[in-house]
């Protein structure tokens, strides 16, 4: 056996686990996430997102994936995703038992899948195989691959890196290399080619910051306070998510059911749902042209939550004057 691939793990344990639970016929070549990514806070984050986007998503359909691993692999929920996303009719049986029929209807959307992005078959980070397989690396791939094309304005997880192993069984024996692989865009990147006046504001103007809080605060409590809601703290009652859509609703006028959100938030998956809704009610109602994380948000970053009550400052002021 290659030295590289002993040395790929971090202990002797979860070389015989990768043995026992990976089978790589000679020949063959492959890719995965490296068994220490499961201690990546940044991996964990953007599953959550992913099954809470997939849940909201499908949640006509009753539809509640819990495990990106367990859940996605027999083509089930990706052939709902699609249909629901795209507006596709895909020629495949709802329920495939078999893991023959699981295949099957997996290469149907594979290839729906392809054709929508306009990819070719050597730009695909996933296969039939390697999601019948349960692989996740592919399965994060495939998800983030089909949330920025049907959503693009989706404010997924930003600088998601992953260390992966591609083992290669040889003649000689496994070898294996390692690598570090982008999941979702970089966010400082991003942030470069977008410089905003809250940018502007923040770094140059700081004596002006206050001014601008109290135009928005009183924007604000003029529509939330209709509802006996007031709000004084940028800062740390927007980051829960309620006030956010409480505010979206009241301008918007949706009627937000109280089992689509979190009245009271408990932990911070639940105030990431509450804040994942509310943006994305402001991408479907063509308020948000540009990337939010989330996280940023439940936070507290003043800057993030500033620029979310400008999209519907700069919108509704006007109607009001």
């Amino acid at each position: 056996m290659d030295s590289d691939f002993l040395n790929a793990f971090t202990q002797p344990s979860t070389v015989d686990q990768f043995l026992n639970e990976t089978v790589i016929a000679k020949g063959e070549k492959r890719k995965l996430l490296k068994p220490t990514s499961s201690n990546n806070p940044k991996l964990e984050q953007l599953k959550l997102f992913l099954i809470d986007w997939i849940n909201r998503t499908l949640q006509e359909e009753h539809i509640v994936v819990k495990s990106l691993e367990e859940d996605l692999f027999d083509g089930l929920v990706l052939h709902h995703l699609l249909e629901k996303l795209g507006s596709l009719k895909l020629d495949v049986d709802k329920i495939a038992l078999t893991e023959k029929k699981q295949r099957q209807k997996l290469s149907v959307i594979m290839e729906a899948v392809a054709k929508c992005l306009q990819l070719e078959e050597s730009q695909l980070k996933w296969s039939v195989e390697s999601i019948l397989t349960k692989d996740l690396l592919s399965t994060l791939h495939l998800l983030v691959a089909i949330a920025k094309h049907f959503n693009p304005s989706l404010a997924l997880p930003p600088n998601v890196q992953v260390e992966t192993i591609t083992i290669e069984n040889t003649s000689r024996g496994l070898k294996a290399s390692n690598a570090v692989e982008n999941i979702t865009d970089n966010k400082e990147s991003t942030e470069a080619q977008s410089n905003d006046a809250f940018d502007e504001l923040f770094s140059r103007a700081p004596d002006k910051l206050e001014a601008v809080k109290k135009v928005f605060l009183q924007f604000v409590n003029q529509h939330v306070g209709k509802l006996g809601l007031s709000v004084k703290d940028i800062e740390s009652q927007f980051s829960d998510g309620v006030i956010l859509l409480i505010l979206i609703g009241q301008l918007e006028g949706y009627f937000l059911n109280l089992r689509n959100f979190f009245l009271t938030p408990a932990s911070t998956t639940e105030m990431l749902h509450n804040v994942n809704l509310a943006l994305d009610l402001l991408a479907d109602g063509g308020l948000l042209n540009f990337s939010v994380n989330s996280e940023d948000i439940v936070k507290g970053d003043m800057k993030s939550t500033m620029r979310i009550l400008y999209c519907l400052y700069s919108k509704y002021k006007t109607k009001e004057a």
